[in-house]
């Protein structure tokens, strides 16, 4: 059958290309299809290069290929493979806008120009002449994708000549903003614990500093945003950066305070808000003893009810000592 052909070749074609174990099987044959909109009955000489998301690359490989996938496994398709295509110069991730963010419904892949030159002769006399070509310039490619990604990542100074780099996108802005301008105005001389990626969700984590006031954390997905140690007050400030998901409500409170149940250190709760605007559609939401900030007032802290402007509450473990 053309169907199962064609997912023969792609095996062949990432077998050659020399991808791990993890990459040589179905599931990656059907993303390679994908992006090349090599549909049953189609020679590798009509491959095309579509713009393709993780989710139509699933719709393609069901109803083309009768292969059907459930929708828990769309981080399956973009961390076991196409991240390794995009990493091997094979595919490029949001070719028509580098800047999208990596959580954006709208992400695309798309099969670079030389690796569609090169899946264009497969099956011809010209395939192993073409694949020597192509692989011997593989980490060249490789290596200058890799450099024009990073060029569109965000700098976050997280101490004066040390810096870190986040993927692209609104909510890394605002997690860029919240290092740079609200731990200066709020809690000056603070030091970053952590802050988070929508790409690599680790995207800063000083695990030992933590360990030091009491945390452990094995699910880092809990992890609020950021996470800044405020040592002349012994504090933990714990911000949440929010952009299209929610603030700190009743829910995230209770599960932030459980997460951080063993800090020495007194918990403040922060909400993070890139303008008042996106701050009204949450107000009903924010739990109160918890703070608000806006990066469009940067100077201005809004306090949600309590004895307290700005620090933690005696009835959060950890908190007594800094209570008064």
């Amino acid at each position: 059958m053309a169907e199962n052909r064609n997912i023969d070749d792609a095996l062949q074609i990432l077998t050659a290309l020399d991808f791990p174990r993890a990459q040589r099987n179905e599931r990656s044959a059907l993303c390679l299809l994908a992006i090349t909109d090599m549909t049953p009955g189609k020679s590798w000489q009509q491959a095309g290069n579509p713009l393709v998301g993780i989710t139509p690359m699933m719709e393609f490989a069901k109803d083309h290929y009768g292969k059907l996938y459930a929708p828990n496994t769309r981080e399956t398709f973009r961390r076991q493979s196409m991240h390794q295509f995009v990493d091997a110069a094979l595919a490029l991730y949001n070719p028509d806008n580098p800047l999208r963010p990596v959580n954006s419904p709208k992400a695309v892949y798309q099969i670079s120009p030389e690796a569609l030159t090169l899946v264009k002769t497969f099956g011809t006399l010209n395939w192993q002449r073409q694949l020597d070509v192509y692989s011997a310039e593989r980490e060249t490619l490789a290596a200058r994708y890799a450099m024009k990604r990073e060029q569109n990542m965000i700098p976050v100074q997280i101490a004066p000549g040390r810096e870190i780099k986040i993927s692209p996108g609104d909510h890394s802005l605002l997690i860029k903003t919240i290092v740079e301008d609200f731990a200066p105005r709020f809690a000056p001389g603070s030091t970053l614990i952590y802050a988070g990626d929508t790409g690599d969700k680790l995207g800063y984590f000083d695990e030992e500093g933590l360990a030091r006031l009491g945390v452990r954390v094995d699910n880092h997905g809990k992890m609020p945003d950021v996470v800044l140690f405020y040592p002349s007050r012994g504090w933990l400030l714990l911000v949440e950066s929010v952009t299209s998901h929610g603030p700190v409500d009743g829910k995230r409170h209770g599960e932030l305070t459980r997460l951080f149940k063993g800090s020495s250190a007194g918990l403040v709760y922060v909400t993070a808000f890139p303008n008042r605007s996106v701050m009204g559609r949450y107000i009903a939401e924010i739990a109160w003893e918890t703070e608000v900030w806006c990066a469009d007032a940067p100077s201005h802290l809004i306090h949600f009810n309590g004895v307290r402007f700005l620090g933690p509450y005696a009835e959060a473990p950890g908190n007594k000592a800094l209570a008064d």
